[in-house]
């Protein structure tokens, strides 16, 4: 009786839980495709960006513009998928996503680059 009493406690315990984590992850999955990325980030704005996705002078041959507002996680999601970053062609939508693709830590877009990388999302 008492092992009975112990697994049904535990079982309830283990629904409570699943019930409380369930509208994190959904609330985790919200925010990714709400975050931002800003390309490059603010410390090297005003620089343009190659096509291997580094941050280079604005004088730079083949460079690309910085886009002119950062992108979302969702529109990086759906370019990480085969699409395309809004208001890109094939050259700068290409050196945008080799940029974001070679985010670190500590860079401005690498929490949110990273949070799409977790599984389920």
């Amino acid at each position: 009786m008492d092992r009975g009493r112990r697994a049904l406690m535990l079982g309830a315990v283990g629904a409570s839980a699943v019930i409380s984590i369930r509208p994190a992850l959904a609330q985790t999955a919200a925010s990714v495709s709400n975050c931002e990325i800003p390309v490059p980030d603010p410390g090297r704005a005003g620089n343009y960006i190659a096509l291997d996705g580094t941050v280079v002078p604005r004088n730079t041959p083949f460079a690309v513009p910085p886009p002119g507002r950062p992108f979302t996680g969702e529109e990086v999601k759906q370019a990480m998928r085969g699409g395309w970053l809004p208001g890109t062609n094939f050259y700068s939508n290409r050196a945008y996503m080799q940029y974001i693709r070679r985010l670190q830590r500590g860079t401005s877009g690498f929490t949110c680059f990273a949070s799409m990388q977790m599984p389920n999302r």
